[in-house]
């Protein structure tokens, strides 16, 4: 392969990355309505359950596709450490999204970012130079613009969601660890397989039978959460994890506009501007990842200074 395909493959691979990264920021979006729907009968820990128990229904097609031997590995107890970690930040994420206004809830969490770029630094070796670590900030600066917390003030419901940022944080680098070796649908029905009782714990302590419409709207959930997953695990697969997760920011904007369409929850001038700072920053993002893949291949044996950020 020459140096120009070369250029162009890393190109391509780290646009596939971008737009999985988006496709997963709508379905977690659109799970968080799911979720909210669920609450006016159910328990956030129930719904976080009954999320794990459909998208484990929705994973068997995976299964069924690639054979009992996909789950083979010699990773297990990152799995399970990865999926402990997981579902604590679900249930924090999930009685966030109960209790609080949904954008909120889902700004709140983007200050994700900021820690899986530290994290991405000291354990994984990613190289994040001054631009980047501009653009992550310039995108916590639209989270903090939509959530405005002086204005309102943090309650103990502020802390869960933020607890639930700090602790996906850790998911995000605990999967690029894993996609070294292990395959991105593994990864999905490992951690469905292992969710599933992990999140059961906990809601056998508020449990309550659905009922109605309900059903559906936990059934979706696990849809959409299982699709998420799928995108996400994709998405760092095919690219550093301290550039992908702002991205997921774009969830703001998905969740805020259902939110005003579905719950009547008013889209402020501050919530667009917060989305207009997020959505320019992950832009450029995105732009000088792909300026920095193409020189990294074509300009490698020229200056090892391509390889900045």
């Amino acid at each position: 392969m020459n140096t120009r395909s070369a250029s162009h493959a890393a190109q391509r691979q780290l646009w596939l990355a971008v737009g999985f990264m988006v496709a997963s920021a709508a379905m977690f979006a659109a799970m968080a309505v799911m979720i909210r729907l669920a609450s006016a009968e159910l328990h956030a820990f129930e719904i976080a359950f009954f999320r794990n128990f459909f998208g484990l229904v929705f994973a068997v097609p995976l299964l069924l596709r690639h054979g009992t031997g996909i789950l083979k590995t010699d990773k297990l107890h990152l799995y399970l450490g990865r999926c402990l970690i997981g579902i604590l930040s679900m249930l924090c994420g999930f009685w966030a999204i109960v209790h609080l206004p949904l954008a909120k809830a889902v700004t709140i969490s983007y200050s994700t970012p900021l820690f899986v770029t530290i994290l991405a630094v000291l354990f994984l070796g990613e190289v994040v130079r001054l631009r980047r670590w501009t653009a992550v900030a310039l995108g916590f600066i639209g989270v903090l613009v939509i959530m405005r917390p002086g204005a309102e003030g943090f309650d103990a419901n502020t802390f869960v969601a933020l607890a639930a940022a700090v602790l996906s944080a850790v998911v995000a680098i605990s999967i690029k660890v894993l996609s070294r070796t292990e395959k991105a649908d593994a990864i999905v029905l490992w951690t469905t397989l292992l969710w599933v009782p992990m999140s059961l714990v906990p809601a056998l302590f508020v449990w309550t039978w659905p009922s109605g419409w309900t059903w559906a709207w936990v059934a979706a959930a696990g849809f959409f959460g299982t699709a998420g997953h799928m995108f996400w695990t994709r998405a760092l697969k095919r690219g550093d994890a301290s550039m992908l997760t702002p991205i997921s920011f774009m969830q703001v904007p998905f969740a805020a506009a259902l939110a005003w369409w579905l719950f009547d929850e008013v889209v402020t001038a501050w919530t667009a501007l917060g989305a207009g700072i997020i959505f320019v920053a992950n832009a450029y993002i995105a732009h000088r990842e792909a300026q920095v893949a193409s020189r990294a291949v074509t300009d490698a044996e020229i200056s090892p200074e391509t390889q900045k950020r």
